[in-house]
Parts: structure tokens; sequence; C-alpha cells
């Protein structure tokens, strides 16, 4: 897991470390010296942490006018123990939500496994916004477990979703392919 990466070919439109609104804002990042593990697993220093111990998190694009982000995820997503839903939506979901974002695209390919435990986090985020939340490209299983707790009320997730080639568009077009084919933007 240390060679995984968060995205880069965007930095040149979008860098969370120089946006004032960004939790990670001046943040200064080693490509050498590793601190962050998933269990016993170290983690490539690029990705960012929002307190959870299985689950770290990139902030690839915001657009404050457009109300839109795009944000990468590593690890694991795990409610039923860590409750990293409770702790995403308190200290990083809020904030972004504060400063206008209303429409969150998560890219969750490289989260390897999700144990959800309820949807009541899930059901104040979407209740906090006026648009979506967007789950792309999760593997197989991570579908299951959140259609085992009914996430598809307040996420939406599968389908069309999970066959998004993100890495080959630009953030805007994103936006554009999510408002065409998905209502909740």
């Amino acid at each position: 897991m240390h060679s995984i990466e968060p995205f880069y070919l965007w930095r040149d439109i979008y860098n969370s470390e120089h946006d004032e609104n960004a939790l990670n804002y001046g943040a200064v990042y080693s490509e050498f010296h590793y601190t962050n593990r998933v269990y016993n697993y170290l983690i490539h220093p690029q990705w960012d942490s929002f307190g959870s111990e299985t689950l770290f998190y990139k902030l690839l694009y915001a657009d404050y006018e457009q109300q839109f982000c795009i944000i990468e995820f590593i690890g694991e997503w795990n409610d039923a123990i860590h409750n990293d839903i409770m702790m995403l939506k308190t200290e990083l979901i809020d904030h972004l939500v504060d400063c206008g974002i209303h429409n969150f695209a998560l890219i969750v390919e490289n989260v390897l496994n999700f144990h959800a435990d309820g949807d009541d986090y899930y059901q104040e985020w979407k209740d906090d916004i006026e648009g979506g939340i967007y789950i792309i490209n999760a593997l197989p299983h991570v579908l299951e477990e959140m259609g085992n707790y009914r996430l598809h009320y307040t996420l939406s997730f599968g389908g069309g979703l999970n066959e998004i080639n993100w890495r080959k568009s630009k953030p805007d077009q994103i936006l554009e392919l999510l408002e065409t084919k998905y209502l909740d933007i």
C-alpha cells in the first residue's frame, strides 16, 4: 500500500495544500518519511488524515462556486469499530459544507473493506446538503455491504458510477457527467 499515491495529475488545476479552506492547508509532505499506516501497512505520505485509524483521504479538487469536490480514499472504511463515518462527517464533511460544498464525488477504489454500522450519519450528511454524494469505482464487496445497509437512500453508488474512468477526465468533466446522468446535483 505504501506505493499507492493519491492522484496527482490535477495538481496544476487544484492543490489542497494551497487552498485556505482545506484542512491540510499549508501542509508540507515528505516523499520518503512514511508515518501513516492502515493496520500494519504503511501508506504513502501524501495521504491526509481526518482522525480515522484505518481510512485516509486526499481532497483532489474543490470548486466552491460550483459547490463540488472530489475526494479520494484509501484503507478500510470501518463504521462498526472505528465509527469512521462519524469522524469523516464531523471532521471533514461538515467543514466542506460550511465552505459551500454540496456535491461530493468520493473515489473509493482503494477502500479495501467497508463495514457499516447504520445510516444515521449518512442521512445527516444527505440532509445537510442540497446536492448529492456519489461513490465512484467501489469494489464489489464494498458495494454489497453498502447495499446491505440500504445506503442507496442517501448515497448514489453502483451501476455507471462504477465505470467512470475519472483519471482520464478533468474535474469539470466529472461534474458534467454527474449532472447529466445523476439527478441529485
